[in-house]
């Protein structure tokens, strides 16, 4: 697999982790703090920021009852229609221009999400870097035609996906002319419990699709981020906000800028101690290996004196004989006299 670069970012295995930070509709239907939630972001050292571009209209019908609201008591956003929901999250389109336009003189990327056709219409008037499909849109076919057909990198998100449909979307991508593929593990539930992560699948995604995979996620920590880095994701996206205390749309499971910096320190951190397989010391190890264990003379000896567990003793700094070799020189003599605290060497033994 290639390198697959966004922007000026390189997404790979050799590559810094890429995390993008989801707004989502934490800017409250207020553009000042959409911007302050892109300088945030930048400043917490998140590669790019992530919108998501969409209508009311254009995602439900007008309709508040039966199928048409929110029935599940578990969730966030229980007893509200889907239709009054999209549209306090969404972002206005014609805010669009402006907050790529601010994203680029602050020097962070740029890209959303489109929800529908025209969505991506105007997303390409303003040259969006990359794309992302939403889980909740991975059977929509004709999106990601639309959008693969860009010959922008792709990602998508694979929250309640079976096998199959993923292998659909797959394949739907790639014969649309998507070349750079991005597939993020995600449970679409929210907040999401570490315990339904299963980390483990992005491995195995990577090498059924031979593409770069990651994490959307949706749990309140980083924890399932850091897993994740460690199993090879490549990609971390986290819902964010100025503040939970907010009360955002999306807050309750979104970083507050300490967090969101604290994840990309120990993202990094990660995927610096991942190293490669490796036994033995280290350049910066070689150092310490005098301090182990080794075989000393414990007591004053004379020539002929026969070594005993009175005068030898494995101890520190390293510079006798491995302890290995200790039984070796019970019982047999000095070659010369010698002083308590000498190391042990080949040639204190006397041969017959």
């Amino acid at each position: 697999m290639s390198e697959i670069k966004i922007g000026a970012k390189k997404i790979g295995r050799h590559q810094k982790p890429f995390i993008v930070a989801e707004m989502s509709g934490n800017h409250d239907q207020s553009i000042e703090k959409a911007f302050k939630i892109i300088d945030k972001a930048l400043e917490c050292g998140a590669c790019a920021i992530k919108l998501q571009t969409y209508t009311a209209e254009s995602m439900t019908l007008d309709i508040h009852k039966n199928e048409f609201m929110i029935n599940d008591k578990s969730s966030l956003w229980y007893g509200q229609s889907l239709f009054n929901l999209y549209r306090k999250a969404y972002t206005p389109w014609e805010w669009h221009k402006d907050l790529f336009a601010h994203a680029k003189k602050r020097g962070i990327i740029c890209f959303s999400s489109p929800f529908s056709l025209k969505a991506v219409d105007l997303l390409e008037e303003l040259n969006s870097p990359a794309y992302k499909i939403a889980s909740f849109e991975i059977v929509h076919t004709k999106l990601i035609e639309k959008v693969a057909s860009t010959g922008k990198p792709v990602i998508i998100s694979t929250g309640m996906a079976s096998l199959q449909e993923i292998s659909r979307a797959v394949e739907i991508a790639r014969k649309n002319g998507c070349l750079n593929l991005i597939l993020l593990k995600c449970t679409s539930s929210y907040p999401a419990s570490p315990k339904n992560s299963n980390i483990l699948t992005i491995p195995h995604l990577r090498d059924l699709f031979q593409c770069e995979v990651g994490l959307s996620d949706h749990t309140k920590g980083i924890g399932s981020a850091i897993g994740a880095i460690a199993h090879g994701a490549t990609v971390i996206e986290k819902h964010f906000t100025l503040s939970k205390s907010d009360g955002g749309i999306d807050a309750e499971f979104s970083l507050e800028p300490s967090e969101m910096k604290l994840l990309v320190d120990e993202s990094n951190n990660c995927k610096d101690s991942l190293g490669s397989i490796l036994y033995g010391p280290t350049n910066e190890e070689r150092s310490s290996i005098g301090l182990r264990r080794s075989i000393y003379i414990s007591a004053d000896m004379k020539k002929g004196e026969l070594f005993s567990n009175e005068n030898l003793k494995i101890i520190r700094p390293g510079k006798g004989l491995d302890p290995y070799y200790y039984d070796l020189f019970i019982g047999k003599q000095v070659k010369k006299s010698v002083l308590k605290g000498t190391p042990l060497s080949w040639d204190l033994i006397l041969k017959n």
